[in-house]
């Protein structure tokens, strides 16, 4: 927690970006947006990784229980097609070869191969795992209702998006580069998933993560 930095309001994310860990690690309270009408193609169920061939977008399929008007809290896991197993392929074959995969492997496949019915409980149960490995002891509470004018919270529920490198309240250029496993042949991308940053830092995430203070704008 760093003194300045307001309390937020995250959005519900999926396997979040560094810039929604900064927050997470630096802010005195942090609320997670639940009731919200499901918003399409954004982090709740999109995540950034880094592969061979360079950036790759990973999309959870849903299901809208109560059609275009159903909140986040309601939001099915499809069951349609076995994108847990699509998605591990896709995390295995880009970090195998970090050095902190197998550290981490086993906690992390637990979860998609035993996904819940909910994608946020997919996702909250994905949050606090990686809280524990980045040893953020701030707890997070989930919002009771939905406030569009949230009072006495930084809103961030529509910064933080998969397609956009972080949120406009974080200087983009601050985010010091660590080794990647395909450093070689491509050139450090920022602001991924934090799978990315546990694979490749694993206990240093953390000091990572403290290093790198949001500000707001």
């Amino acid at each position: 927690m760093t003194t300045g930095i307001p309390p937020v309001i995250l959005p519900a994310a999926c396997l979040p970006d560094v810039d929604f860990f900064c927050w997470l690690y630096h802010a005195p309270t942090v609320v997670i947006e639940v009731h919200e009408t499901y918003p399409k193609q954004t982090c709740r169920n999109r995540y950034r990784i880094a592969t061979a061939n360079g950036l790759l977008t990973l999309s959870i399929p849903v299901v809208k229980t109560d059609g275009n008007h159903t909140p986040t809290s309601r939001i099915k896991l499809s069951q349609a097609v076995n994108w847990n197993r699509i998605h591990w392929r896709a995390i295995e074959s880009a970090y195998n070869k970090s050095p902190f995969f197998l550290y981490y492997k086993d906690d992390f496949e637990q979860i998609f191969f035993n996904p819940p019915e909910l994608l946020i409980d997919f996702n909250l149960a994905i949050l606090n795992r990686s809280c524990k490995f980045t040893g953020i002891k701030q707890s997070f509470g989930l919002s009771e209702s939905y406030q569009k004018h949230p009072a006495d919270l930084f809103d961030l529920r529509q910064a933080i998006m998969p397609k956009h490198p972080a949120s406009p309240e974080f200087d983009i250029r601050h985010y010091e580069p660590y080794t990647q496993v395909f450093s070689d042949r491509h050139d450090f991308i920022p602001n991924l998933s934090i799978l990315d940053l546990l694979f490749n830092l694993g206990p240093e995430a953390g000091d990572y993560l403290r290093r790198h203070v949001p500000t707001k704008v």
